[in-house]
């Protein structure tokens, strides 16, 4: 397109306009720890929109500071939905807040922490409760056995222990 059919008003908003995260269906269980760690990343963001904001004349900083107003409405609105979930210490099944220990079809074992959609990050073994792993495992208990349905082929895994600590 012709810079001439460009209006100069347009070229200073490019960029600022963001689309919104989308915010989960599901009911926000967060354990205490999801709850501080949305808790900082509010604090965080807020720190960043403050410097940011200073910065009027510097377009990219603009550009950024739309992307930390759009994180912040996010974060601000998973805790206001948040429903704080401490675990039940003397339950013997699978439950919200559990860390479960699995031994797979080849003997290996693995360990999952169920947790809230925002705190899960399965590279360090926290599963969301509304994933395939934690559906299958929750009200289960040890030395049971589990179908995991997973798109590469279904697995199972027998519950070897449960903790709540």
């Amino acid at each position: 397109m012709s810079r001439g059919f460009v209006k100069e008003d347009d070229l200073e908003h490019a960029g600022t306009d963001v689309p919104e995260r989308s915010i989960s269906t599901h009911t926000n269980y967060v354990t205490v720890k999801g709850y501080a760690l949305l808790e900082k990343q509010a604090n965080a963001l807020e720190l960043q929109r403050k410097a940011l904001s200073a910065k009027k004349d510097d377009q990219q900083a603009q550009q950024q500071l739309a992307i930390v107003n759009r994180d912040l409405r996010y974060v601000a609105a998973r805790l206001e939905s948040a429903l704080l979930t401490k675990p039940d210490l003397t339950a013997s099944q699978v439950l919200f807040g559990a860390t479960v220990t699995v031994e797979d079809e080849e003997g290996d074992s693995h360990t999952y922490e169920i947790v809230g959609e925002d705190e899960a990050d399965i590279k360090i073994g926290k599963v969301s409760w509304t994933s395939p792993l934690a559906k299958a495992l929750i009200g289960h208990k040890v030395d049971e056995n589990v179908v995991w349905v997973r798109p590469a082929g279904n697995q199972t895994l027998t519950i070897t222990n449960i903790d709540y600590s």
